[in-house]
């Protein structure tokens, strides 16, 4: 190392000042990311393409279970065994639709039954579908359930940060009486 002295090389650099706290930071949403906070960066045109894209998976889905019911039909399994595969996927894909659209706007319980319907909503996925495509006509599914949550923060954050004026450090002791 020529050319540097003993006290330039004894010396390290300067550590970076802490980051001053902006606030809290949006929950992204699928698809959304946090455009949906200013609704910028191609809000719209991503809750357009969200909506299509689950109206286009939906109708797919159900072609493919109109073709597999044609099958049990082909195999003659019986007026019964078709009857609940019918059924079952009716029930299914309403259950799977009323719980995607309460998710839409509140958080489950920890100890809920939500993991033991997962089941049950991936067999009724087009109830699912179905309410992701309604709900992109009024915002990004989930939005305003985050939305609540982050302005609560940012007050609270704000509230905290309003209450503290000056160096602690500096203030005098208060008088004791």
């Amino acid at each position: 190392m020529a050319g540097v002295s003993d006290d330039q090389r004894d010396q390290t650099p300067a550590e970076p000042a802490p980051a001053v706290p902006t606030g809290p930071e949006p929950e992204p949403i699928r698809f959304f990311g946090t455009t949906w906070v200013n609704h910028d960066g191609g809000y719209g045109a991503r809750r357009v393409g969200a909506a299509a894209g689950a109206l286009v998976l939906a109708v797919i889905s159900a072609f493919l279970l109109r073709f597999s019911y044609e099958g049990l039909e082909i195999g003659n399994v019986g007026a019964f065994l078709s009857i609940s595969v019918v059924v079952l996927f009716a029930i299914a894909s309403s259950i799977a639709f009323v719980k995607t659209w309460e998710s839409f706007s509140r958080r489950p319980a920890p100890s809920s039954d939500e993991t033991a319907l997962k089941g049950l909503k991936a067999i009724g996925f087009i109830g699912s579908l179905i309410a992701y495509f309604l709900r992109c006509f009024v915002e990004a599914p989930g939005e305003k359930l985050r939305r609540t949550e982050y302005e609560r923060a940012s007050a609270e954050f704000i509230r905290r940060r309003g209450s503290r004026t000056g160096n602690p450090a500096a203030r005098r002791p208060k008088r004791k009486k």
